[in-house]
């Protein structure tokens, strides 16, 4: 899923092509992405796009007459500009906006049909719309350290908690809490202080460098290359890859359709997390320590 940095680089594209630029139309192979029935879509048309903001992992945009596009990617949407005129393609294309210079695309890859478009008319409505996470980027230690404390959670679940933290989802998750060197599973009503202050540098520096590294990326150019697995990550989507500080393969606990990885040397003192439903299957021949781990794939 597209998460904070991503969406800024997306937002940030978009602004050079559509800002000021009347929405000419806008076709739907897919109906059933768009959400909302009042105002009808066709109200949109015509409208100059005059802002473009981030609602945690949504885009907005700000249309003449009081008028709100939101785009929610979830996990498999991705957004694709083209010359005027592209048609959507296949059957991964949902959407396509047409501008006076060009032509965006919103694509789905796989069977699920999770992305979704409203359109909503005022302020009210756009902001009932808002989970009202706290902007990482934008948080005190002090706001920071109560939003943090305000429910007991695993850490992995607090940080990509929308009513929590704004823009956080399961990658960056990941690397903020390598960089923390902090548990994903240590709950936050045991965390110390000098934890939480960790824990709120390292969500500053994962999330600015990784919108630096991906705005220097994409350069010029629209953002065509938007994934959840980048090469350069410290520990997501490197499960068995050795870790980039100590050298220590990486570990994962894997949970419905995501996956939390890890160091365990870096964030939990040697010790492997229990794999839900591998360590129910395996039970007392669960390894429990990375030596242990290493003597049961030497045998």
């Amino acid at each position: 899923m597209p998460e904070l940095p991503d969406i800024v680089v997306y937002l940030e594209a978009l602004e050079r092509r559509i800002l000021g630029r009347p929405l000419e139309a806008v076709r739907m192979p897919s109906p059933f992405v768009l959400r909302t029935v009042e105002p009808p879509l066709q109200a949109a048309i015509g409208r100059r796009v005059t802002g473009l903001r981030r609602m945690g992992k949504r885009l907005v945009w700000e249309l003449e007459g009081n008028l709100y596009l939101v785009i929610h990617l979830m996990i498999a949407g991705r957004l694709r500009w083209r010359p005027r005129g592209a048609r959507p393609p296949g059957r991964v294309g949902l959407a396509a906006f047409d501008f006076p210079e060009g032509t965006l695309l919103l694509t789905e890859a796989g069977s699920k049909r999770r992305a979704s478009l409203h359109l909503v008319e005022g302020a009210t409505a756009l902001a009932a719309m808002d989970r009202g996470g706290l902007e990482p980027l934008e948080a005190t230690d002090r706001a920071f350290a109560e939003r943090l404390l305000s429910e007991n959670h695993t850490l992995k679940r607090a940080l990509a908690d929308p009513r929590l933290f704004s823009g956080i989802g399961n990658a960056y998750s990941d690397e903020i809490l390598h960089r923390a060197r902090l548990s994903p599973l240590q709950l936050t009503s045991r965390l110390h202080k000098e934890e939480i202050e960790r824990l709120h540098r390292a969500v500053i520096a994962v999330l600015t460098e990784w919108t630096e590294r991906l705005r220097s990326e994409a350069g010029a150019e629209f953002p065509d290359k938007v994934t959840a697995f980048r090469e350069g990550m410290a520990v997501h989507g490197r499960y068995r890859k050795p870790c980039p500080v100590c050298g220590t393969p990486v570990q994962r606990i894997r949970y419905a359709d995501n996956e939390t990885n890890y160091c365990p040397t870096c964030q939990t003192g040697g010790r492997l997390l229990a794999d839900r439903a591998l360590s129910r299957l395996l039970r007392d021949d669960w390894p429990r320590s990375l030596d242990d781990l290493e003597e049961r794939l030497a045998r």
